[in-house]
């Protein structure tokens, strides 16, 4: 975290159009239905006041007045916090932490391989990559079919984040096969969720064309 002066009198989300990180940071802020300034980051070049604003040189960055924050899951729980309605976190201490190592393994676990694609930029993610997040979401299975949404009967965090990688499987080459249809009913549940839809930039549409 970081606290700088800064000229910004709109919250400003400085966001990738193709990044996992941006997508559901981009989904939560849709389904809060939050008022805020998106600047696209696209291509190695990064706009001055971001690289002034963030040591790290990441995005997304959040710039609320004088705060800045540059961590996708920090983000997305202050947006939780910070606009509290509709909550996307239990308020049960226990569940809260359940869902938070929901967070944590789907980050560890997806989503490092996931920016394997990001980085290089290839057309598919490498042959063991994409075998190991494919075992992997198939692995859950049954917690995809066991509610409405996963772990819960209501939307969150945990979902916002689920949801850009399963969106992006067919760019990775990935093929779920017959035993995910749990997972496929899952995510036209959640695809068809106008916050879904809205929080797609024009390059994520074309992935599913």
């Amino acid at each position: 975290m970081a606290v700088i002066a800064n000229r910004r009198s709109v919250m400003t989300l400085f966001s990738k159009p193709t990044c996992i990180h941006s997508h559901r940071t981009r989904l939560v802020l849709a389904e809060k239905n939050i008022n805020i300034e998106i600047v696209n980051v696209d291509g190695p070049e990064l706009p001055e006041d971001l690289m002034d604003l963030n040591p790290y040189h990441t995005v997304p960055t959040l710039v609320d007045r004088d705060l800045v924050l540059y961590d996708s899951r920090v983000i997305i729980e202050y947006l939780d916090e910070r606009f509290p309605h509709p909550p996307l976190m239990p308020v049960d201490p226990v569940t809260r932490a359940q869902f938070r190592l929901a967070l944590f393994r789907i980050e560890t676990d997806w989503y490092q391989l996931a920016e394997q694609f990001d980085m290089d930029g290839d057309r598919k993610l490498a042959t063991k990559s994409r075998k190991m997040l494919r075992e992997s979401i198939l692995a859950s299975v049954e917690l995809f079919s066991a509610r409405k949404y996963f772990l819960s009967d209501e939307f969150s965090l945990v979902d916002c984040s689920i949801a850009p990688i399963l969106w992006r499987l067919p760019v990775y080459g990935i093929d779920l096969g017959s035993q995910a249809a749990p997972i496929e009913a899952y995510m036209k549940r959640v695809f068809d969720r106008r916050s879904f839809q809205v929080s797609l930039t024009e390059l994520e549409q074309e992935m599913r064309l």
